[in-house]
């Protein structure tokens, strides 16, 4: 299991990763996992092969396949590098009074 501030990675089965599709790239070719909305930094991966992918039907739920290896980088926040495998990727959120929402970054 792997943390970088407000994002989780957590290894999981190939078998638990459900249909998904592609996460198109940001306009800087960046494969982004969460965006700090109050900094506009961004938690970011990368790797050979790498692919970022969004559960078909909650496309808040990602995912990543990492055939060889990955590493998430931040700003803010040393490199941490993933081994080969498949991963789910959770973002921290905060209870507000009625509802939950992401944490600002």
């Amino acid at each position: 299991m792997f943390r970088q501030g407000d994002v989780l990675i957590i290894p999981v089965p190939q078998a638990d990763v459900p249909a998904c599709a592609p996460v198109p790239r940001d306009r800087r070719g960046r494969m982004v996992l969460a965006r700090g909305e109050a900094t506009g930094h961004a938690h970011v991966v990368g790797g050979p092969g790498l692919v970022l992918l969004a559960d078909l039907d909650d496309p808040e739920r990602m995912f990543l396949e990492v055939p060889a290896h990955g590493r998430v980088t931040h700003e803010e926040h040393g490199p941490i590098p993933l081994p080969a495998g498949h991963y789910r990727v959770v973002r921290q959120r905060e209870y507000i009074p009625g509802a939950f929402r992401p944490v600002a970054d």
